[in-house]
């Protein structure tokens, strides 16, 4: 998936709760770090995340969000490695309070797992993508889960997706109101995509980091709204073909 194809992606989904709830991770990942450098990502040794750390450099430097710009922390970096892709787990032990850690793991190894809990203690912030079948939930005080075994879907007639309705009172951005998520209508590979473009939006106003889209004003469920998404799928399809 390519940037373009993300973006349709992102307009199918931007009347469902899923987006909204990225869009909210996003922007809590990116006003929890302080300042450039301060953001650093890590996944397991076999996967690191070097897409989404790609993907979160275009955005910082099209959105100029210096502080979205993230570090890549690598388990065992080779001696000749350019230098953005140098950094070794030492940075993981000098995190500190304002800096935020993005772990990106479908599966999250007990080795993983100890390095994240040091950087807690340490007191930066820590934000985790993973599938809902990790033991990340209990480290990070933001989760965004997606289902890692799907194939990205067009919206269900009400464009829900089958989430349950919203709680009364709910705190977008805690950490108890991060702990369930489910439900995701995307593989793990776009939700990443999704993500880095959600980092670089604005948290108030219209969506999209490319101008300004506004909502309907009979509301997501209207028939104008319902035949824009239908417009939307069958252009993801020309884009990238039908599902197998």
């Amino acid at each position: 998936m390519d940037l373009q194809q993300a973006r349709v992606l992102r307009d199918l989904l931007a009347d469902t709760r899923w987006w909204d709830r990225t869009r909210a991770f996003g922007t809590a990942l990116r006003t929890s770090t302080k300042g450039p450098g301060g953001l650093l990502l890590v996944g397991p040794p076999a996967a690191e995340p070097w897409h989404l750390t790609a993907h979160l450099d275009d955005e910082a430097r099209y959105a100029e969000i210096p502080e979205l710009s993230p570090t890549l922390v690598r388990w065992n970096p080779p001696p000749n490695a350019p230098r953005h892709l140098s950094v070794g787990l030492d940075r993981l032990a000098a995190a500190r309070r304002g800096e935020s850690l993005l772990v990106v793991a479908e599966a999250a190894p007990a080795s993983l797992l100890e390095r994240v809990q040091d950087v807690r203690r340490a007191g930066a912030t820590i934000f985790a993508l993973d599938t809902g079948r990790t033991e990340l939930a209990d480290l990070a005080h933001e989760i965004l889960s997606v289902d890692s075994t799907i194939s990205d879907t067009i919206p269900v007639e009400d464009g829900t997706f089958g989430f349950p309705p919203a709680v009364p009172g709910g705190v977008a951005n805690s950490e108890s109101g991060w702990k369930s998520a489910s439900g995701s209508p995307v593989s793990f590979d776009s939700a990443q995509h999704l993500l880095s473009i959600a980092a670089a939006e604005s948290a108030p106003g219209p969506r999209g980091s490319g101008g300004s889209r506004g909502r309907s004003a009979d509301g997501p469920g209207s028939t104008e709204a319902r035949g824009m998404r239908s417009r939307l799928a069958r252009l993801l399809d020309l884009i990238s073909g039908p599902d197998s």
